[in-house]
């Protein structure tokens, strides 16, 4: 079973540094709203770009095996926050964007659908305690 090791060191007032297994690092702060001040990324915000990045890398990786031409693609994502604490995501909408002269609309959304549900693990995990909703738009430019 592999693991994944990442080491979140405290910097003072509310920004933390994390530690990525590629080496990088990443800054996590509060809100103004809650005390934060300075750079960082939110906590919940990164949930979900955590989900857009692990399903876009798997569209990525199919674009190229499909030899799909796509001039931009990008994935918006948003999130219901329930009331009452723990806040959690109840509701995630996950927008596909494609932008291109000639898309194959089946092939992307193939893709898409590969992505949804069969690779993405992160995609998955939101499952465990949210409702996902997932668009596909092709934009001819």
């Amino acid at each position: 079973m592999a693991t994944t090791q990442v080491t979140t060191t405290w910097k003072g007032k509310m920004q933390f540094e994390a530690t990525n297994p590629s080496g990088e690092t990443l800054l996590i702060n509060a809100g103004e709203e809650n005390g934060g001040e300075g750079p960082g990324l939110r906590p919940k915000a990164m949930m979900l770009a955590a989900l857009a990045g692990c399903s876009g890398l798997d569209v990525a990786s199919l674009l190229e095996k499909m030899k799909l031409e796509v001039r931009d693609f990008k994935i918006e994502t948003t999130a219901n926050l329930t009331e009452e604490h723990p806040k959690i995501y109840d509701k995630v909408t996950v927008e596909y964007h494609f932008y291109g002269p000639t898309l194959e609309e089946a092939k992307l959304q193939r893709a898409v659908d590969l992505s949804i549900e069969k690779y993405c693990g992160v995609m998955e995990m939101f499952r465990q305690f949210a409702i996902i909703e997932t668009k596909t738009f092709f934009h001819s430019v």
